[in-house]
């Protein structure tokens, strides 16, 4: 009679160790491949850099528009930069100047 008894805790436990292995090895797996894990490490930085880059760029940009826009203020403006703002949007030019076109 205790044999009967002690085959369903057996059995019950054979049961639950085997759950505590899946689960282990389903975090180990996630740990391995999931969108965070060792696989996806050096596409992260790969990305990262790339980031970083466009980062850079950008930040030329925004410097090189601010330099433009503090030639352009109203108050002492570039008279080099003005003159060929508007020989570029308003084809304006001097009568003693010769345009050439180039393509």
């Amino acid at each position: 009679m205790k044999r009967s008894r002690i085959e369903p805790k057996l059995a019950r436990d054979r049961l639950s160790r085997r759950a505590g292995i899946g689960l282990l090895l389903l975090m180990a797996g996630w740990s391995i491949a999931g969108p965070s894990g060792l696989l996806a490490w050096s596409e992260n930085l790969r990305l990262l850099d790339q980031r970083q880059k466009e980062v850079q760029q950008l930040t030329a940009q925004r410097d090189e528009m601010k330099n433009r826009v503090a030639l352009l203020d109203p108050r002492h403006a570039d008279p080099d930069l003005t003159g060929e703002l508007l020989r570029s949007n308003l084809n304006v030019v001097h009568p003693d100047e010769m345009v050439m076109m180039l393509k």
